[in-house]
């Protein structure tokens, strides 16, 4: 990785913050990160990988809602299954959308339902928050990178400078 320490020094700055205001405002941290890895985990740069986040995790919510709400009408595990699979299945499916093909994030958001016991009242905030916390990373590092080559080259250009200060006497 090439600017591993800039990465580094802005992931471990805005995780602090992220817990500090997380623990501030009773958001479940944990899943901020995971809205986080997902706009680390998708291809696209800048506001359209946080859209692309949000949609998909946003959507994973949706069906692990669909099994949990679903499998509740039923005094059956069979339904269960079948609708985890139906789930799955469209998780998979509507990848087809351009809006919606990232499954990884789907899955994230899915996954995260489940975890939280299908709060979705307490998942929600900070898994859309988790997103905008990737995208300040990746904004805050590009400032880093561009210090850290500035003084890179001016250091280089002082080592290997010529000294003709002497060259007449």
């Amino acid at each position: 990785m090439k600017n591993r320490y800039q990465v580094a020094f802005s992931a471990g700055l805005l995780a602090a913050v992220w817990c500090g205001i997380a623990d501030y405002f009773h958001l479940v941290s944990w899943v901020g990160f995971l809205g986080c890895s997902t706009y680390f985990a998708q291809t696209r740069q800048g506001f359209q990988g946080v859209l692309l986040s949000w949609a998909t995790n946003l959507t994973g919510v949706f069906w692990a809602w669909f099994v949990i709400a679903g499998g509740s009408f039923f005094d059956s595990q069979m339904i269960g299954y079948l609708l985890t699979g139906i789930s799955g299945a469209m998780m998979c499916l509507q990848a087809a959308d351009k809006r919606l093909n990232f499954i990884p994030g789907a899955f994230i958001g899915s996954c995260t339902t489940f975890a939280m016991g299908g709060d979705i009242a307490n998942l929600i905030l900070p898994l859309v928050l988790g997103s905008l916390l990737g995208y300040s990373m990746a904004m805050f590092t590009q400032p880093l990178v561009y210090i850290t080559d500035i003084c890179k080259n001016k250091l280089i250009k002082s080592t290997h400078t010529p000294n003709t200060s002497s060259a007449g006497q």
